[in-house]
């Protein structure tokens, strides 16, 4: 950021007081910003927390069954223990609010929500995760997490022995039908464009009996109404229409990283994440991100937990050397 908003920026908050300001503030409220929260008022950090939401990704999931501790566990089930968690400390919490924009500085930060209210820290988490690409179907919405789901990783399992499809035809669309071959009774593969995943991928697939690929083929319907019982493609090349009768449709069309809120700010990378260290330091003193917003890789829940607890400790590490 050019020195002479910073600049700007302290003339801003000169006349502040020091109640008025956090230690730290934090926003987003999945497991990488509850954890974080948590550990940072295990250090007695004033904190703030700021999230539109309670659980970030996990809501989408339709169980969770490799979350250590739980050997099963629905996400709503999971988001309530992490709640109770956070509620036990002291930490003061702003649900249902968008970030509308934020400033950073060396000292001080600004976080203003969208209601207009300005909040001022001496540190900065970003945990604000990411959102599936959707593929914009009018029923998506109301059949999410009841057969239609964004996390093979996290719900394949739960289809043994099912019909079901992956809507996709990159590595992660290839990399969960080869998850769903080992359980599930057949997968249908829906592609707008000819298969891009690593061919090794691609001829096992294409080897296995229980796999039919539609390439340059797109859904145009979800069928169902309080479950998914099917769906409608459409080839692209003859406009011809067929019906797939699946119990699970794997939407595997990438994730978007809900950093717009930092560009132009802090590093990203090609792929529109936060670019951390080991410490989940962004290069920007006193900001620092954590969970599947970074480019930190293996996107799942525990993963993103300990990074939430990493970035809190090392806001308190940065805090306690006096910068």
């Amino acid at each position: 950021m050019p020195e002479v908003i910073r600049r700007s920026e302290r003339k801003m908050t000169a006349g502040l007081k020091e109640q008025d300001i956090y230690d730290l503030i934090i926003i987003g409220a999945g497991p990488a910003g509850m954890s974080a929260g948590i550990y940072a008022a295990r250090k007695l950090l004033k904190t703030l927390l700021i999230s539109k939401n309670v659980g970030g990704q996990v809501t989408d999931a339709w169980e969770i069954d490799n979350y250590l501790g739980f050997s099963q566990v629905d996400p709503a089930g999971l988001i309530k223990k992490f709640n109770e968690h956070v509620e036990k400390f002291s930490i003061e919490k702003i649900i249902a609010r968008h970030v509308a924009s934020l400033q950073i500085n060396d000292d001080i930060k600004s976080v203003t929500t969208d209601d207009g209210k300005t909040y001022y820290a001496k540190t900065l988490i970003i945990a604000t995760g990411k959102r599936p690409r959707k593929l914009g179907l009018p029923e998506e919405k109301k059949l999410g997490g009841k057969g239609v789901a964004y996390c093979a990783t996290c719900d394949a399992p739960l289809f043994a022995g099912a019909d079901v499809a992956v809507a996709g035809g990159g590595n992660s669309a290839l990399e969960a039908a080869m998850d769903l071959i080992k359980i599930a009774n057949s997968v249908h593969i829906v592609s707008i464009t000819p298969l891009t995943g690593d061919p090794i991928y691609q001829d096992k697939l294409r080897s296995s009996d229980k796999v039919t690929i539609y390439t340059e083929h797109e859904i145009v319907k979800l069928v169902g109404d309080t479950v998914l019982e099917g769906l409608e493609i459409r080839s692209l090349k003859t406009g011809e229409t067929k019906r797939l009768d699946v119990e699970g449709l794997f939407v595997e069309i990438g994730l978007l990283p809900n950093s717009d809120i930092v560009k132009g700010m802090l590093n990203l990378n090609q792929y529109g994440e936060i670019v951390v260290d080991y410490k989940c330091h962004t290069g920007f003193p006193g900001v620092f991100a954590c969970g599947d917003v970074t480019n930190v890789p293996f996107k799942q829940v525990i993963v993103a937990a300990g990074e939430g607890a990493k970035a809190a400790l090392a806001a308190y590490e940065y805090l306690i050397s006096g910068n």
